[in-house]
């Protein structure tokens, strides 16, 4: 599909801009040609002036002469003797008398053509692939008719220029064509490029939401129909059979609330409500809301808060932040559940909340420190992405020892969104989140929220 989108691009840039080149090359020869046969008759008339100023005209005998005028021309004294040989590219003259008769020429052997007159030159044809360019003028004397002046040009000096500029444009426009389909095929391909990536994204995310999807919804089906169909259950174990389900049915709200989330995020019709916000007091309440979690799964929860000596927004706590409430609230569960989530037995996760300056802004930076296994380096570009997981290592059942027992908190599995809804959720108050792992050691994730927002909406990022 995206290939014959390509090529189609391709030959529409391709088209379009041969016909410009061949409209371009038309009328470029077509002003060449025409300005060459303005010089050809320029020349023509010019040669015609010279010839007229240096006519010899006297009187004629009137007993002796039959001319009809009492003034003739002197064709001796005014053209002398004809050249003996006659070059192709040479301009030649020819003299009629009042009659049409020719008198006088520079021509080895006469042409058969009849005077023609014209302000402007004619291309006539003498032999085969021989053309003149000639130009006729009645020479008048005080209202006597003297003659006609006939002055040929090859016309040669006209073609042989033009035909090789016909055969120069045709070969650069044939160039230039085929270098511009291949530039073609090659933009085409980097404008294609991104979006074959957001079509591959969007088949990734849309078979990962079905997966996700899918088992929850196969699971509550599997327990109901096994309820349904063992009439001799006792109340225990229709009571578990139910409890599984409530369960399955509350991942399956969650993941379609975080997928409703993100959807409205990329559409921009999630808006935060921006107010000023103490983010400390957002913390303590995640680790108040995060506590009983981590008891369960014997992980200790830590928040220190450092004031430093970088000035804050005057006028506003040091640990204020403008931004939406319930969506911090949002970004740092997700982040401490994940901490939780992946640090085994008697593990911490650690909070701590400092003032710094980022671009010259006051900001308030979060570090959210776990104990787990860590992330590999390769896998470290790709934790922000959708459903995705690192390794099944990493799962909390296999960080729990061999004896231990599923929490009776009723916790499932995450959907594979929390960090990709951090992100967003970071992007959306002009923040930066980053990740740092060392394996087997635990894994960090540096939240940093500017203190006072941007009017531009738009604030770059800052290296981990």
């Amino acid at each position: 599909m995206f290939q014959t989108t390509r090529r189609r691009l391709a030959l529409w840039y391709t088209g379009v801009t041969a016909v410009l080149l061949l409209v371009f090359a038309s009328g470029f020869y077509l002003y060449v040609r025409g300005t060459l046969i303005e010089r050809v008759d320029d020349t023509l008339s010019h040669v015609v002036e010279v010839v007229q100023r240096s006519l010899v005209v006297e009187a004629t005998n009137a007993d002796a002469s039959p001319l009809p005028s009492p003034l003739k021309v002197n064709i001796e004294a005014s053209f002398g003797d004809p050249p003996d040989a006659v070059d192709d590219d040479r301009i030649d003259l020819e003299w009629f008398n009042a009659e049409g008769d020719l008198l006088w020429s520079t021509l080895s052997e006469p042409l058969e053509i009849p005077i023609r007159l014209g302000y402007r030159g004619e291309t006539v044809e003498i032999a085969e692939d021989y053309l003149l360019r000639q130009l006729t003028q009645r020479v008048v004397f005080n209202d006597d008719v003297l003659g006609y002046l006939r002055v040929s040009h090859p016309w040669f000096e006209v073609t042989k220029p033009a035909r090789q500029l016909f055969i120069d444009l045709s070969l650069g426009t044939s160039l230039l064509v085929g270098l511009v389909a291949a530039t073609g095929w090659f933009l085409s391909g980097l404008a294609i490029e991104p979006i074959q990536d957001s079509y591959q994204h969007l088949k990734q995310f849309t078979a990962d939401a079905s997966h996700e999807l899918r088992n929850p919804i196969a699971l509550i089906q599997t327990n109901v129909q096994v309820a349904l169909a063992d009439p001799e259950l006792d109340n225990a174990d229709q009571q578990q059979q139910l409890e599984v389900i409530e369960r399955l049915t509350q991942r399956l709200g969650r993941l379609v609330d975080d997928l409703l989330f993100l959807a409205r995020q990329e559409s921009g019709m999630l808006q935060p409500s921006l107010q000023p916000c103490p983010l400390d007091a957002v913390l303590m309440a995640v680790v108040e809301e995060q506590r009983t979690l981590a008891n369960t799964q014997g992980v200790l929860l830590k928040l220190t808060l450092e004031e430093t000596d970088t000035s804050s927004v005057p006028g506003a706590d040091s640990f204020s932040v403008l931004g939406d409430y319930d969506q911090l609230v949002r970004l740092f569960t997700n982040l401490v559940s994940n901490g939780i989530q992946y640090t085994p037995t008697n593990g911490a996760v650690s909070l701590a909340l400092t003032t710094c300056q980022r671009q010259g802004i006051p900001a308030l930076k979060t570090e959210v420190r776990d104990e787990g296994l860590g992330i590999p380096a390769e896998a470290v570009p790709h934790v922000f992405d959708r459903f995705y997981r690192v390794d099944p290592a990493r799962q909390r059942s296999l960080l729990r020892p061999k004896d231990s027992r599923p929490s009776a908190s009723g916790k499932v599995m995450g959907t594979g969104l929390g960090l990709a809804i951090a992100q967003a959720i970071c992007h959306n108050h002009q923040g930066h989140i980053s990740v740092s792992s060392t394996p087997q050691q635990g894994t960090t994730f540096t939240v940093i929220l500017p203190q006072q927002l941007s009017s531009t909406n738009i604030v770059a990022p800052i290296p981990p």
